[in-house]
């Protein structure tokens, strides 16, 4: 006995009765939101990036939530960057003692369409993200030990 399954030739329309989402269009998945990039250095910003670190248990429920930004900041530690022997030993160490919530926080990002969009356009790779601050509603600082593309 020969059993065929065959799935619909077109799509399901959602229950909602709104049009399915049209998945060719990454893009559109930050429309909206300003990109922005900035170069520092770990010293300058070491403050910053230990507050946003020592957060990051708070920051990674906003990630998951987060749908709509005005403004994406990425800031670019660029003498943290591994091909620099990676962050100074005061953010490194404090990315150790939140080791856990660090590696939960860069899930979030790359599976947040919006967040991971941002920083992908940027060059930026999950794993660089040191920490994420949010200034105000509508705006994210995401700090990175990377440096910008090219």
């Amino acid at each position: 006995m020969l059993l065929v399954a065959a799935a619909p030739a077109f799509p399901a329309q959602p229950a909602d009765g709104k049009p399915p989402l049209d998945s060719t269009k990454p893009g559109a998945t930050i429309v909206d939101s300003d990109v922005r990039q900035e170069e520092a250095l770990s010293k300058t910003e070491a403050g910053n990036v230990i507050t946003a670190i020592d957060r990051t248990r708070d920051n990674i429920g906003t990630v998951r939530k987060t749908t709509k930004l005005d403004t994406v900041d990425i800031v670019f530690l660029t003498d943290a960057a591994r091909s620099e022997g990676g962050p100074p030993p005061a953010i490194e160490n404090k990315v150790k003692q939140h080791q856990e919530d660090v590696a939960e926080l860069r899930q979030e990002i790359e599976a947040n369409a919006l967040l991971f969009n941002a920083i992908d356009s940027r060059r930026v790779q999950a794993e660089d993200v040191l920490a994420v601050e949010f200034d105000n509603p509508g705006k994210v600082v995401i700090y990175a030990a990377a440096k910008p593309p090219k």
